[in-house]
């Protein structure tokens, strides 16, 4: 467990590496004493920052939701971070690859809420009556740890590695489509580069919601009406470049497009 004021120091240091783009050394390496409540307090720590600055949470993000990632981690859940308003892209304007350190994409099933979650006790059930439609998206992830070098308390502390996500057009009624088998295919610059299934998620993204709203409850928040929630990648992430020109395709869902300059 790390002091107030070392929290409050490692996150600094995140927050100057995400404005200078000089990415920091993994924080376990240099306090490997460092835990899972300390990780998420930096990263609280940062989001407090950005309110303060004017920025608005819109919702929330699920990492390490495929059994790939969890193994590769060692851990036996996911995490998850925050989404801001400021951190929206948008289709038809592409984003400059130089304001990230290392970007990458995710192909992600999002969810908007039409009525606020419980917290403890929270079942897909519960997701499913207060989802108001299911809706195709790409994360934009980055890290300001050197080379992606980052264990578990590195990813949760820097925002669960959030830094921008895009939303499709479509807008589905989870009701209409076979939320454990929605395909999505991702092409760069036309050519397909990954493929998955949206039940790699946690075997089905709707369980990755319900723990979300239990798991952000013990650290006193809840998941609200309007929120955007993306659950966790369908696919393994890809690197992105200046000109990259990125597509995600979901059956029965539409598709999404993310470009880069």
């Amino acid at each position: 467990m790390l002091s107030a004021g070392l929290r409050d120091e490692l996150a600094a240091g995140l927050w100057r590496a995400e404005l200078s783009r000089e990415p920091v050394a993994p924080l376990t390496a240099v306090h490997p004493e460092i835990d899972v409540v300390d990780a998420y307090e930096i990263q609280l720590i940062n989001i407090r920052r950005r309110v303060a600055g004017g920025a608005r949470v819109v919702g929330h993000k699920v990492g390490l939701s495929s059994l790939a990632m969890q193994q590769m981690m060692g851990v036996d859940e996911p995490d998850y971070g925050h989404l801001l308003d400021e951190m929206r892209v948008l289709e038809d304007t592409p984003v400059k690859a130089g304001k990230y350190l290392y970007p990458r994409v995710e192909v992600e099933v999002g969810f908007i809420l039409a009525a606020d979650l419980p917290g403890a006790g929270c079942t897909e059930d519960d997701v499913l009556g207060a989802t108001e439609a299911l809706v195709p998206s790409i994360e934009l992830i980055d890290t300001r740890i050197t080379d992606w070098k980052i264990a578990l308390c590195d990813t949760i502390a820097d925002n669960a590695s959030s830094a921008g996500f895009v939303l499709g057009a479509a807008r589905v009624s989870p009701g209409e489509v076979d939320v454990t088998g929605i395909e999505a295919v991702l092409s760069r610059n036309g050519e397909v580069i990954a493929e998955g299934r949206s039940e790699a998620v946690l075997g089905n993204p709707v369980t990755a919601v319900a723990w979300l709203a239990r798991k952000v409850e013990s650290f006193g928040v809840r998941l609200r009406k309007g929120d955007i929630v993306l659950p966790g990648s369908c696919t393994r992430a890809i690197d992105a470049r200046a000109g990259d020109e990125f597509v995600a395709e979901f059956t029965g869902l539409g598709a999404v497009g993310l470009s880069f300059e």
